[in-house]
């Protein structure tokens, strides 16, 4: 697995959990890494602009790849 860095531009390719029909809809789309965010015991997300509408939130690793 690639290490993933502010800045890469990354493809949702998956999710792990249950989530909201905003988050579902971006699978397969493109956004940046903007930063990252300290999860609940489970390491640190990425929190991933879009680029198509400017949305905003945070993914697990395994849950994106290079675009």
């Amino acid at each position: 697995m690639a290490i993933l860095e502010v800045g890469q531009k990354v493809r949702l390719c998956r999710l792990r959990d249950r989530t909201s029909d905003d988050v579902v809809k971006r699978l397969g789309k493109t956004g940046v890494i903007e930063g990252f965010k300290m999860v609940d015991g489970s390491g640190v997300g990425l929190v991933v602009k879009f680029e198509n509408d400017q949305f905003s939130t945070w993914f697990f690793e395994d849950e994106l790849e290079l675009a």
